[in-house]
């Protein structure tokens, strides 16, 4: 039987007048993986908190297993400015020592791209005062995942991460043994990790069986039966439902529930969209030439990020791009931009852009837009536009599409000024849509939006008739409201991939296989021209070094059993003397190995 780890008992919480958590009572056991998931502000970082003992609630109970070791990646970290990174993640142990353990070469290489932490100015040397928001969680996440808790808390771990980052790390989860409570809106990631669902709603959490497909299910299903839901929400979750259900072959083969109830449930659901529908709306409302990419290069500053690329934007063309960070992305999408905005005036660095003429863009970049603090958000939509058309017949009041994007009527008269980062995020989202835009540029537009949103926009999106470009790290959304996937891949070049994400990461790991094994061969090569040494010399030194970091590794470990004896036999001055004189005989014999090991290394 399962050990219980954590229990919340008859908690509630109120902040100003509403109540956040109202009466919940939840446990955690070994071998638990849950996800947590609701609305932006229903409370889900208020319950993980409590649950980790980090705030107080106002009523109710929070009880922990005796010797419980938690962690917690919180929205906040508590990284010392003054430190390097090699100080907060590995401790300031030597190379040979970190190196040599497989487990910290794989949390390194998985979040930082490689073992020389490219990006970062001095490697593990780097002092992390300076560093972004993005970099630091990075850094505190891998100082969490080094750790062996009972109990690992996240809240929000796969922001920052590229589409690689995030697959790394839901598999690295998949093999720890310890347990996992985890607030996040990638619901691939929540599929792939997870095997109960907490959904935070209105003070009530309600726990459900399965990662994030069995609980659209579960939604579904109890929203039909109980007939409590409006109809709005029943359709939303039937509609994301009949996407996993016919989605991609990888996620289909992972729901665990009923299928045959999933499929009639689902059966009367049409599909996201109807593409050759859309395409004859985007043909009448974009004509033949969309933007055409000839020899384009792109540099940023003198960097050169895409050199010579040919590429057609058409009418109805709903892309996903991906690739690392640094490839150009952003920078292909501004050059775009640049071009519409001056009608043809300014080009990138070589190549033409050619942009149709009755191309009306729309670009939601990463900054949100700034808005006058005072004005309401029913006013800020309206300054746009009072009426949209959506496509397909729809059309919508700046009201009615306010209230599908989560601003309640009482909402939408709210100032600008008290919304939350995700509430701006959509309220951006809504004017982008309101000015009746044919082409659609979208660069990581589900920062800060909750699942429930997503859902929203992306139903938005099925209708709309247009052409669309979308960079994003959440695969799921990319898998989503896209039909095409182009990488790139860090080489100039751009490619397209008919097997959408899957193929990205297959050529990603092909790439840093050929690129270990080029390192590999030139390895030999490089030290006989450095060092003088024979190829094979250098191969019986590395063998060497190999077993002097397991002597080193077993001494360790005699070091380490030394130093419980000494607290265990402290009263005894005799056995304190003799563990003693054995704890100096095996630092000086463990000096000595260091010592060999960094003239074989110098040589290699």
């Amino acid at each position: 039987m399962a050990v219980n780890l954590a229990t919340i008992e008859s908690v509630s919480k109120v902040y100003g007048t509403r109540a956040l958590l109202d009466g919940v009572s939840l446990g955690v056991s070994e071998g638990d993986r849950i996800g947590v998931v609701g609305r932006n502000g229903d409370g889900k970082t208020t319950l993980i908190r409590i649950l980790a003992k980090l705030e107080e609630p106002d009523s109710g109970r929070i009880t922990h297993s005796g010797g419980l070791q938690m962690a917690v990646l919180t929205q906040h970290d508590s990284l010392d400015p003054k430190a390097t990174i090699r100080h907060e993640v590995i401790a300031d142990r030597a190379d040979h020592e970190w190196l040599g353990d497989a487990r910290i070469r794989d949390i390194v290489q998985g979040l930082f791209g490689g073992l020389d932490l490219p990006g970062f100015a001095d490697g593990l040397d780097t002092v992390i005062g300076p560093l972004s928001g993005g970099e630091r969680r990075r850094i505190a996440l891998a100082k969490l995942l080094l750790g062996e808790p009972d109990l690992i808390v996240l809240d929000e771990p796969t922001n920052h991460l590229d589409v690689e980052g995030i697959a790394w790390l839901a598999k690295h989860l998949q093999n720890r043994r310890s347990a996992l409570v985890c607030v996040t809106h990638d619901r691939w990631f929540l599929d792939q990790v997870c095997t109960r669902m907490w959904d935070v709603q209105r003070g009530e959490v309600r726990e459900y069986e399965g990662g994030y497909s069995d609980y659209v299910f579960a939604r579904a299903e109890r929203s039909r039966i109980e007939a409590t839901e409006e109809q709005k929400r029943q359709n939303l979750a039937r509609k994301e439902l009949a996407w996993l259900r016919r989605g991609a072959p990888a996620r289909t083969s992972k729901p665990r529930y009923r299928i045959e109830a999933a499929n009639a449930l689902i059966a009367d659901v049409p599909e996201p969209r109807d593409k050759s529908e859309l395409m004859k709306f985007a043909n009448a409302r974009l004509g033949r030439t969309v933007f055409d990419l000839e020899d384009v290069t792109v540099k940023a500053g003198e960097k050169l990020l895409l050199e010579r690329v040919t590429w057609q934007l058409g009418p109805g063309d709903r892309i996903g791009l991906l690739g690392v960070n640094g490839a150009g992305k952003t920078s292909l999408l501004r050059a775009m931009q640049a071009a519409y905005a001056t009608e043809g005036d300014v080009q990138p660095a070589g190549g033409v852009i050619k942009v149709g003429k009755t191309v009306r863009l729309a670009y939601l970049s990463q900054e949100v837009a700034e808005l006058d603090p005072t004005i309401r958000v029913l006013q800020a939509v309206e300054q746009v536009r009072g009426r949209v058309d959506l496509g397909k017949g729809r059309e919508m009041s700046a009201g009615q599409l306010c209230e599908q994007f989560g601003f309640s009527k009482d909402k939408q008269w709210t100032p600008v000024g008290d919304l939350s980062g995700g509430e701006r995020r959509r309220l951006q989202l809504l004017r982008l849509l309101m000015d009746e835009p044919n082409v659609l540029f979208l660069d990581e537009p589900t920062n800060d939006l909750d699942i429930e949103t997503l859902n929203q926009l992306e139903d938005v999106l099925d209708g709309w008739p247009g052409s669309m470009v979308v960079i994003s790290h959440d695969r799921f959304f990319i898998e989503r409201t896209t039909d095409t996937a182009y990488a790139l891949l860090g080489d100039r070049r751009m490619r397209m991939l008919p097997n959408g994400v899957d193929e990205y990461l297959e050529r990603r790991t092909a790439m840093a296989e050929a690129a270990a094994a080029a390192a590999a061969a030139q390895v030999p090569a490089a030290a006989e021209t450095a060092s003088g040494l024979s190829a094979g010399d250098v191969r019986a030194a590395k063998k060497e070094m190999q077993k002097l970091e397991r002597q080193i590794a077993k001494l360790d470990q005699q070091e380490s059993k030394l130093h419980v004896q000494l607290a265990e036999h402290a009263a005894d001055f005799s056995k304190v003397a003799e563990l003693d004189a054995q704890l100096r005989k095996v630092r000086e014999d463990k000096e000595e190995l260091e010592m060999g090991w960094l003239e074989l290394a110098e040589q290699v």
